[in-house]
């Protein structure tokens, strides 16, 4: 084994053991502290209690689902700038999650979540998602092949007018809907269907094995397309594949738990700092890492201002947005693809 894989497995070792230190504060700390020491008795003999009602319905299916989410968050966030090469590109800027914002607003206001169920919402949002993913593939192919450029530029083009109709929605409808949407579009994990925070779980890992299969075809676009294409790649059919994974996560990301910013721009910016731009190392850690971030920063918007809680988006914002303007200040030579 080569010194390159055991400093990769170290790093892979690294995330792992910071993940589970984010998971036990976060399951330790909320309106109520639990020791750490006591919470393996309290899930074995503690049922009834308080304190087993609060880890099992309300802090481990949050972990969960921040686990999920901010895993293929991240992950998209790695792909889609890997097709691009470039740093900026992040899973919204594609209007993936306007249009999944854009059709949670309108089940919102049709009522739709009352009549037939709370399950509307996240459907009608991987639906809007999946609308936009069609729109901008269609698009941008000209002649069967595909233009990453085009397809970037009319991204943020249909981005904008989801946003805009989104807008036109919300200042036409109710306070109470206007309320449960602003709340929504900046997300939450507040989530209490098992089934849908286990479908989450499923996709992210299905999605991270599968980009896996990808990681020559990534390695190569870093070079750019037309030497990949002389290396024997099919880009075209790579770059198509590539986009719907990363269109999947996404629009799984933003339909469960709403528009969280930052996490697919940020994470793979930072963890390619400090493991490389190589593909092989880069998902496996940016995964690890964007999960473990997305935890944190729920544990921190559900107590700091306990007994209520921020949108977890307001403190992916923040910490995001300062950490972006430090990347790019100190270490922005760093961050390079190849």
């Amino acid at each position: 084994m080569s010194s390159k894989h055991i400093k990769w497995g170290l790093w892979v070792l690294s995330f792992i053991l910071l993940t589970i230190v984010i998971i036990a504060y976060a399951l330790s700390r909320g309106e109520i502290n639990i020791s750490l020491t006591q919470i393996p008795d309290i899930l074995l003999n503690g049922k009834g209690s308080v304190e087993y009602t609060i880890l099992r319905d309300i802090r481990i299916p949050r972990v969960f689902l921040g686990l999920s989410v901010g895993g293929a968050l991240s992950l998209a966030g790695v792909i889609l700038q890997g097709i691009y090469r470039n740093p900026l590109v992040e899973p919204y800027t594609l209007g993936i999650s306007g249009g999944a914002a854009l059709g949670v607003s309108f089940t919102i206001v049709a009522g739709l979540n009352y009549s037939i169920g709370a399950i509307m919402l996240p459907a009608s949002g991987f639906v809007g998602a999946l609308v936009t993913v069609l729109m901008v593939y269609f698009l941008s192919v000209r002649k069967g092949k595909i233009s990453t450029q085009n397809m970037l530029l009319i991204g943020v083009m249909v981005s904008f007018i989801a946003s805009s109709a989104m807008m036109f929605i919300m200042s036409t409808t109710s306070n109470d809907n206007l309320h449960n949407i602003v709340f929504w579009v900046m997300g939450s994990l507040d989530e209490s269907n098992e089934k849908l925070i286990g479908t989450s779980g499923i996709i992210a890992i299905c999605g991270l094995c599968a980009s896996y299969l990808f990681i020559h075809t990534l390695n190569a676009l870093r070079l750019g397309e037309d030497k990949a294409r002389h290396l024997g790649i099919n880009t075209d059919l790579s770059i198509k594949l590539l986009f719907v994974i990363a269109s999947i996560l996404t629009g799984m990301c933003v339909s469960v738990a709403g528009v969280i910013g930052f996490v697919g721009l940020i994470i793979p910016q930072f963890v390619r700092i400090l493991v490389g731009p190589d593909f092989r190392i880069l998902l496996i850690s940016s995964f690890l890492t964007g999960g473990g971030f997305i935890v944190f920063c729920d544990t921190i918007a559900r107590t700091i201002i306990a007994p209520n809680e921020l949108p977890i988006g307001v403190i992916t914002g923040i910490i995001g947005g300062i950490s972006f303007i430090f990347i790019l200040s100190h270490l922005g030579r760093k961050s390079s693809f190849v």
